[in-house]
C-alpha cells in the first residue's frame, strides 16, 4: 500500500527526482528547507538543528532549514565540501496562487559554477573544464563563469590533458563519454567532481562563440561545456567570451609536480599562499590583476618578441615612480570588473554592484590621465583604448542612490527624480505617513492618553496602540479590537483603514516599479557587458605590469638580456 503524503510533498519529491544527486533547497516563505536524506546529510554537514515535518505520523518525515536571507553562506559550505545545489524558488506570490504554489528549479550550483566567490577566492579564478577524447586525442574547454573567460586546446595523450586539468585546479569536470581510467583515477585522487551531460548542443547553435575555431573537435568541447552550463545554470550566458584556441607548446611546459615543488601558488609546507613565487610577485591593487598574475606565473611565455614587449612596459614603470604611484592610486579604488560583468549579465547584481562598477568607471579618465603623463610609446595604443563608459557610469549617476540596500526587490534604490511615476507613488507613501503622525496627535487630544502610539508590522498592518490601564478612556463603538498583548491593546478605526488602504497601495505599486525600473537599468548595462569585459582585460594587465615595477625596484631586479 503506498504511503499517504501531502500535495507538497508530492511536489518536493518530483522536484527532488530529476536532482538525485544535489541538495534539494526547496523555498517555503522566508526559508528554504531540505527534507528527507538531504536533511539528515545536510543538518550534520551544515550544524543545523534537525527536526520532523508530521512529527505525530508514523513515518515523520525529517527536515531542516535555514533563512532565505542567509542560504549563500550554507550553499558555499556545501559546495565547498564538493556537493551539487539545486535552489528550487516559489515562481508565484504565495497570496495570489490558486492552490499549491508552483515551483521550479531556477538553478543548480556546482563546483565548477559557483560565481558568489568572497575573500581569498576572490583573487583565484574557479574553472570548470569539460573534456571529450577520440583517437587518442584529447580536446579540452575550460572557462570561469564569473569572468566570462571561455577557451580550449587538444593534446594528444592521457597524461598530458591530465597535466593540463590540474594545472587548471578545476573541482569539476564535464564529460559526455568514457574516458580511459588512467584520466579518472586521477580524477578520483584529487576529488574532482566528474559530471555526465548526456546532450550537446549542435555547433551552429552556439556559433557565436566557437567562430574563431577551426578545429571540429574544439568546436564540440566547448558545445559540451555550454551545454552543461545551460542545463545548470538555467539562464542566459551572455557574459561567455568567444572561445579562443590556445597551444600549451606556446607556454613553458611545466608539469604540475614541478609547479607544485617549485612553490609557485601553494606552499609545500602550509598549503597557502605565503612564502610562494605569486605572493612575492603580487603587489596588484585589483582582484582581477591578482587573477591573471597567477595565469601568467603558470603559463610564462617562451616567445622572446612578447617576453621584450612585456618587460618593456614594466621598465617604462619602474624608471617613473610619480606615475606609477598615480596609478596605484587610481587602481586600488577599481571593483572587480570581471566579475561585476558576469553578475550583471546573470541578472545577479543588485544596486551596490552598480554603485562599484560606477565608481571603477570614474577611475578610468584618471587613469588614462596618468598614462598621457608618461608619454610613452609602449603605452600609446592602451592609453588611446581604454573606454571610460561614460554612457554606462552616468545612466547610473542619474539613476542608483549612493547607498542602496542590498536586496533589490523593496525599494529603496532608485533616485528621487529619476521616474515621474515612481515620485508620484512615493509622495503619496510620504502624505500618508504624515497623516498617521497627524492623527497619534490628534487621538491622544481626543481620548488624553499621551502614550497612544499608531504603529504598523507586517501582520496586522496599521494599528492603534492602547495600554490596559488607559483602556477605560477610550470612546465607545469607535475603536475595532485588531490585538490583544499582555499589557496592551491594538485597535483600529474607519479612518485608519482607509488610509491604510491608500498607504499600502502606493508602497506596493512603488515597489513593483522601482523593480521594472532597476530591471531596465540593468539590461541596459548588460547591452555593454563586451565594453565592459575589455576595459577589465586591459586594467587588468596593467596592475600586473605595475605590480613587477614595485618588486623590481623592492627587490632590485635586473633586466636579463637575451640573446
Amino acid at each position: 500500500m503506498a504511503k499517504k503524503t501531502t500535495p507538497m510533498m508530492e511536489q518536493y519529491q518530483k522536484v527532488k527526482d530529476q536532482y538525485p544527486d544535489a541538495f534539494l533547497f526547496y523555498r517555503l516563505g522566508d526559508f528554504y528547507e531540505l527534507f528527507n536524506d538531504d536533511a539528515v546529510k545536510g543538518a550534520q554537514l551544515l550544524e543545523l538543528t534537525l527536526t520532523t515535518r508530521n512529527h505525530s505520523a508514523k513515518n515523520p518525515i525529517p527536515m531542516c532549514g535555514v533563512p532565505h536571507r542567509a542560504v549563500n553562506n550554507y550553499i558555499d559550505i556545501l559546495i565547498d565540501k564538493g556537493y551539487k545545489v539545486a535552489i528550487c524558488e516559489q515562481m508565484e506570490d504565495p497570496k495570489k496562487a490558486k492552490g499549491m504554489v508552483k515551483r521550479a528549479v531556477t538553478r543548480l550550483i556546482t563546483p565548477g559554477t559557483q560565481m558568489d566567490l568572497n575573500g581569498e577566492q576572490a583573487r583565484d579564478n574557479n574553472y570548470l573544464a569539460a573534456i571529450s577524447g577520440q583517437n587518442g586525442v584529447f580536446s579540452i574547454a575550460y572557462t570561469d563563469l564569473s569572468t566570462g573567460e571561455l577557451k580550449t586546446t587538444s593534446l594528444n595523450n592521457a597524461n598530458d590533458a591530465v597535466n593540463e586539468l590540474v594545472n587548471l585546479q578545476s573541482k569539476e569536470v564535464v564529460v559526455d563519454g568514457e574516458l580511459p581510467a588512467e584520466i579518472t583515477t586521477q580524477f578520483k585522487q584529487r576529488n574532482i567532481l566528474q559530471s555526465h551531460q548526456p546532450t550537446v548542443l549542435k555547433n551552429a547553435e552556439i556559433s557565436y562563440l566557437t567562430q574563431d575555431l577551426d578545429d571540429q573537435a574544439q568546436q564540440h568541447v566547448v558545445a559540451l561545456l555550454v551545454s552543461y552550463l545551460l542545463t545548470t545554470q538555467k539562464r542566459s550566458l551572455a557574459h561567455l567570451q568567444k572561445a579562443i584556441a590556445y597551444q600549451p607548446s606556446s607556454f613553458m611546459k611545466i608539469d604540475h609536480y614541478s609547479k607544485t615543488n617549485l612553490e609557485l601558488m601553494r606552499n609545500m609546507r602550509s598549503g597557502k599562499r605565503q612564502g610562494t613565487l605569486a605572493w612575492l610577485l603580487d603587489e596588484t591593487k585589483t582582484a582581477m590583476g591578482s587573477r591573471l598574475l597567477k595565469r601568467w606565473i603558470d603559463r610564462p611565455l617562451i616567445n622572446q618578441n612578447a617576453i621584450s614587449e612585456r618587460q618593456d612596459k614594466v621598465q617604462e614603470l619602474l624608471d617613473h615612480y610619480f606615475e606609477r604611484s598615480n596609478l596605484q592610486q587610481e587602481l586600488i579604488k577599481v571593483y572587480d570588473l570581471e566579475r561585476l560583468a558576469g553578475r550583471i549579465a546573470y541578472g545577479s547584481v543588485n544596486g551596490r554592484d552598480l554603485i562599484q562598477l560606477k565608481t571603477s568607471l570614474k577611475q578610468v579618465p584618471k587613469i588614462k590621465y596618468v598614462l598621457e603623463t608618461l608619454d610613452s610609446p609602449v603605452f600609446e595604443e592602451l592609453q588611446k583604448q581604454l573606454d571610460p563608459l561614460d554612457d554606462v557610469a552616468d545612466l547610473i549617476d542619474q539613476s542608483i542612490v549612493e547607498e542602496p540596500p542590498i536586496a533589490v526587490t523593496e525599494g529603496g534604490v532608485i533616485k528621487d527624480g529619476y521616474n515621474d511615476q515612481l515620485d508620484q507613488y512615493r509622495d503619496a507613501m510620504n502624505n500618508g505617513k504624515q497623516w498617521i503622525a497627524d492623527l497619534q496627535e490628534h487621538e491622544r487630544k481626543l481620548t488624553g492618553i499621551n502614550n497612544l502610539k499608531i504603529g504598523y508590522n507586517h501582520v496586522f498592518g496599521y494599528y492603534i496602540e492602547v495600554t490596559k490601564v488607559n483602556l477605560n478612556k477610550l470612546p465607545k463603538d469607535r475603536y475595532e479590537r485588531k490585538q490583544t498583548l499582555v499589557n496592551a491593546e491594538r485597535f483600529s478605526t474607519p479612518e485608519l483603514k482607509e488610509k491604510e488602504a491608500l498607504i499600502m497601495g502606493a508602497q506596493e505599486k512603488s515597489t513593483a516599479l522601482e523593480y521594472d525600473i532597476f530591471v531596465k537599468i540593468r539590461e541596459q548595462v548588460k547591452g555593454q557587458i563586451t565594453r565592459l569585459q575589455k576595459l577589465a582585460q586591459q586594467l587588468a594587465e596593467l596592475d600586473v605590469l605595475q605590480s613587477f615595477a614595485v618588486v623590481s625596484e623592492d627587490y632590485h631586479f635586473v633586466r636579463p638580456k637575451m640573446n
